[in-house]
């Protein structure tokens, strides 16, 4: 073998290496990495009962059964728990991916069940709309929940459970990404612990009072969810962790809802 063969076999045997290692990496990578769902937060914004009671059915009878037969599985849908004047359908649809997502709509146009069961809700005079308007935001998980996680009291539907929806604004997008990293650097894990029952995280990809996050935490009850808000703020390693300057004014406005699971909702 002369000199030329050797130094190309040399350089061959040097790109398989560095190939293998490479690919060997990217592999761990994959690995390592959480699956993030994507959350769609749909708001129905109505403000007559009546009508309240016909997006119901539409939910119940035509929606959820179609994104089912879309295997998108484990969607919420609420009522205001605490404001008998709010009659708004509040709707969480998880994703497995954007590509989910995005074709999701379409699907529905030419699913023919979904169009029959939801007549009385799609085929409305101008001026005789059931909502005001659609309040819509899309999230992506965070790492340290990257999916969603129902407590055994949601997946069997436990009669007076209740949920809350907390929205957390900032005023730059630096600080809203901090108070993102306080989440899955302990916080997340401390609202676990104290059985706070969160179900899900997302930061806001799209949607109104940008940049914000979103979750939702469960309970068996109000009484149990307030006592698990108490333990949660009296907690050390809250104190310590609100305490770190980098966490410092990361949140500039918190909205949030109190809800009621509807009969059809699926966790």
């Amino acid at each position: 073998m002369n000199e030329t063969t050797k130094f190309g076999f040399t350089l061959r045997s040097l790109f398989f290496c560095f190939s293998a290692l490479l690919l060997s990496n990217l592999n761990m990578a994959t690995a390592e990495d959480p699956k993030l769902q994507y959350y769609e937060i749909r708001i129905y914004k109505i403000y007559d009962f009546e009508k309240q009671q016909i997006a119901d059915d539409y939910l119940r009878d035509a929606l959820l059964p179609a994104l089912n037969r879309q295997q998108i599985e484990n969607v919420g849908a609420f009522h205001n728990l605490k404001d008998e004047n709010d009659h708004s359908i509040y709707v969480v649809i998880p994703f497995a991916s954007l590509e989910s997502f995005s074709n999701y709509n379409k699907k529905l146009a030419t699913d023919t069940k979904y169009q029959e069961a939801g007549k009385k809700y799609l085929d409305r005079k101008k001026g005789d709309g059931i909502f005001d308007r659609i309040e819509s935001r899309l999230l992506k998980a965070f790492v340290s929940i990257p999916q969603m996680e129902l407590a055994d009291f949601c997946k069997e539907k436990t009669d007076g459970r209740m949920f809350e929806l907390r929205l957390y604004e900032s005023h730059t997008e630096e600080h809203a990404r901090r108070k993102v990293k306080m989440f899955d650097s302990g916080e997340t894990q401390l609202m676990r612990d104290v059985e706070m029952g969160p179900v899900f995280f997302g930061e806001t990809l799209s949607g109104p009072d940008l940049p914000n996050l979103v979750y939702m935490l469960s309970a068996k009850n109000l009484e149990e969810h307030e006592a698990h808000w108490k333990s949660f703020l009296e907690s050390d390693r809250w104190k310590k962790m609100k305490a770190l300057p980098q966490y410092k004014d990361t949140v500039s406005n918190i909205k949030n809802w109190f809800l009621s699971p509807t009969s059809y909702s699926q966790f």
